[in-house]
This record gives C-alpha cells, structure tokens and sequence, in this order.
C-alpha cells in the first residue's frame, strides 16, 4: 500500500496553527488574494467543478456540479454544515479547532465564485470550543482585511456568522439545518425544492460540509486539475478518516483513496489491541452497513467500491469491533441512538426506531424469541422498504432508514450468534 497514503501520518498541527499569524505566515490566504484578483467567479467555479472533489459529509455528490445548481436570484446564501453528529465522526472538529482560518479562506473564495455577501456557519452545539476557534478566526480575518467590505481592496465584500446548534443530530440533515438557522423545529423538509433554489430565508442556498469548503483553498492554488490526479479519478483528493474503537492508532488520518481496508486498519490503523481478532467494522458512521473482513478486507477505500459492496463511507467515520464485541449490543447502542434522535416528524422513524430499540433490548435482557429476528426485519421492511442499499425510504430523510443498517448488518453477517444468544438466555451486560 504505501504510496496511496498522504504521507501516512495521523494529521497533525502546530499549537498555534488556528492564530492568523501561523496561518498567514505558511501561506494561508494567498488562494483568496488568487481568486480575487486574477479569477473572475466563474473561473474559480471551474477549478471546483474540474477538481472532481465529491462533497466530504456523507453524500458525496459532487461539488463543482452542486454549485451549478444556485439559483441566479437574490440574494444568496453560503451555509457551511459543521454540526458533526454522526457517531464516530470527528475530523470537522479537528478542523475547526486546528485550522479555523483555513475554513475560513474557503467560506471566502466559496462566497465570491457564487456571488454571495453573507455566509453562515453552523457549528454543532456540543462544539463550543471549535465554534470559539472559528468565531475568533472570522474576528481576526475582519480586523486583517480578508472579510467585511472592500475585501483586498476589491469590490467584493462578505459577512460571516457563526450559529451555535442545540445539539440536535437531525440538525446535520441540511434542510433541517437551515429551519434550525431560521430559528424554527429543527425537521428535514420535502424536496423539491431543493436548498440552491430555495434554502435559507426561502433564498437560494448552497450547504457545503466543513471538510469540502476546507480544500477549496488548496483547489485555486494548486488547479482543479492537479486535485483531480490526486487518487482514483471518482474518488479524487484527500479524505479525513476518523478511526475509533478496537484499534492501536485511534484518531483522525488523512488519506488518498485507493487502498484497501486490509492497509487501513492493519497498516494505518495499527492493528487490533492484543493482536485481538478483527470481528466487523462500519465503514462510514453509525448510519452505515457493517462490513466483515471475510467479505470486504481487501475491497478498496474508495466512494464507488464501497457504494458497490453495500455501505458507504460518509462523513468518514471508521468504527472498528474485534472478537470481543457482542453484535447484538452493538447494534443496539446505535438503534437507541438514532431512536432518540428522531424528530419524530414521520411515522415509520418515529415508531420504527423505538420498537427496533425494544426488540434489541428484550434479546439482550433474556427474554428473545426465535420470532424476534422476523419481527426486527420486518419492522426495517417497514421503514426502509426492500431493505437494499442504497435505502428505499418512507421517511423525509435517511435518518430512519440509518437505524435499520445495523439491524440488518448484524442480521445478514452474524446470525447464528444472534440465535444462540436468544436460545441461550441473551447478555444481561449488553
């Protein structure tokens, strides 16, 4: 594996890297200085769209073809997602407290290729150091010239805001995001119409991720194209990987895509603890299908592998179980979670994920029945029908169809345990 890693490193950052002066000092704001003055907008939407940079919160839709979709009306907004709430998922915290000002830089350059005067950015609530961070860095780029009015002596001029969540999950859904901006329920609405035509304030929105807006910078000085060279060519540029659970080297890795998993938790990774068998591992946040490595260690890290083996790789999140784990439990940490998170907006997530939560809790308490595994089945049927991936839905978001991937996960790969915890009495520890 070897050259498909950025340097193989975990990411690292000087102690002052979120001050101006560290940022500026390694060349930070020169994109923008770039864009400013020797890129019209246009150029610089197509250095985004020539990058092929896919969007880094979980859907990956492109974003140099997502900014095509903006409305021409005005005026238009910029709302930068960093309510990072999926389980296991940690790398836009990093971001935002280690390297504020490069955001920054990109909420700018982002606003100017789109024609866009005011940006916002929405900061999980439980993140109230990264949203300090942020806030001081947008105060130090105000008093240093690179936002306000006139910005570099230009006529283009930018006001950010940072929004602070109330720490609500649904909240990372993007409409639900902008009804929370508004300061309403926080609910994901129907689409159409979609956000770039009528998002925030019912204006034309575009809702890029932390970790997308992060790398345009490096797209207007490098050129879409060298960032497009970088990795497979529908996986291009970098990826930050957040690793937890059973693994030696735990933490937030900056990869190329294009390895395998065996490289990424064995290599990268470290290895298991006490040389632990590995058991299973989500490959893209408690929201996605499990793999095994009998199956999938040898698959590789990219957008479309993964998508073609039945998961995805979301916002990046890797969780890794070995031998010790009971599944079961496992499973039902993650359905508990999404059950509590539900907004309780759609019937099918609203009960669904209760009754999955119910049934999960009844093995592990003991009292299973053979007829629970039919019932945990049917009940995902009912939520997400088909049970395919990706997930057929009757809700308005996947948030209900993300509580039945670890039902079916621990399902479809480990049955017999699931058997024999019910014929065995079930786990009163889970």
């Amino acid at each position: 594996m070897t050259d498909l890693i950025l340097t193989a490193r975990m990411t690292a950052h000087p102690a002052d890297s979120h001050m101006i002066d560290r940022f500026v000092a390694t060349g930070g704001y020169s994109a923008l200085r770039k864009a400013l003055t020797e890129l019209t907008p246009e150029e610089v939407k197509d250095e985004v769209k020539a990058s092929n940079m896919r969007g880094r919160g979980g859907a990956g839709f492109p974003t140099g073809v997502k900014w095509g979709f903006l409305a021409a009306s005005e005026p238009r907004y910029l709302v930068v997602n960093g309510d990072e709430s999926e389980p296991g998922t940690f790398n836009d915290r990093q971001l935002m407290e280690r390297d504020p000002h490069q955001l920054v830089e990109g909420i700018a350059i982002s606003s100017y290729a789109l024609g866009i005067g005011h940006a916002f950015v929405y900061i999980r609530g439980e993140y109230p150091r990264s949203a300090r961070r942020v806030q001081r860095a947008i105060e130090e780029a105000y008093a240093a010239g690179y936002l306000g009015d006139g910005i570099l002596g230009t006529d283009f001029s930018l006001d950010v805001t940072v929004h602070l969540g109330g720490g609500a999950y649904i909240c990372g859904e993007e409409t639900a995001l902008l009804n929370s901006l508004e300061g309403r329920r926080g609910e994901p609405r129907l689409k159409p119409p979609f956000p770039a035509v009528e998002g925030l304030y019912a204006k034309p929105t575009i809702v890029n991720n932390v970790e997308s807006i992060s790398n345009v910078p490096w797209i207007v000085n490098n050129s879409g194209t060298s960032y497009a060279a970088i990795g497979p060519e529908r996986s291009a540029g970098t990826k930050m990987l957040s690793i937890s659970g059973h693994i030696n080297k735990p933490g937030n890795h900056e990869i190329i895509m294009g390895m395998t998993w065996r490289d990424m938790i064995y290599d990268l990774g470290g290895g298991i603890p006490d040389d632990r068998a590995l058991k299973t591992w989500i490959p893209g946040g408690a929201s996605a299908p499990w793999f095994v490595p009998e199956e999938h260690l040898d698959t590789i890290l990219s957008i479309d592998d993964v998508a073609a083996n039945g998961s995805m790789i979301g916002a990046g999140a890797v969780v890794v179980m070995d031998e010790t784990t009971n599944v079961v439990a496992a499973a039902h940490r993650i359905v508990r979670f999404f059950a509590h998170e539900s907004c309780g907006q759609c019937t099918p997530c609203r009960e669904g994920t209760r009754w999955l939560e119910d049934v999960l809790k009844r093995i592990l308490d003991g009292r299973g029945r053979p007829e629970d595994i039919d019932l945990l089945l049917d009940i995902s049927d009912n939520i997400s029908p088909g049970l395919s991936w990706p997930p057929a839905m009757t809700t308005i978001c996947p948030l209900g169809p993300s509580a039945v991937s670890p039902v079916t996960s621990i399902t479809r790969w480990f049955l017999p345990e699931i058997e024999a915890m019910i014929a065995g009495g079930g786990d009163s520890d889970g």
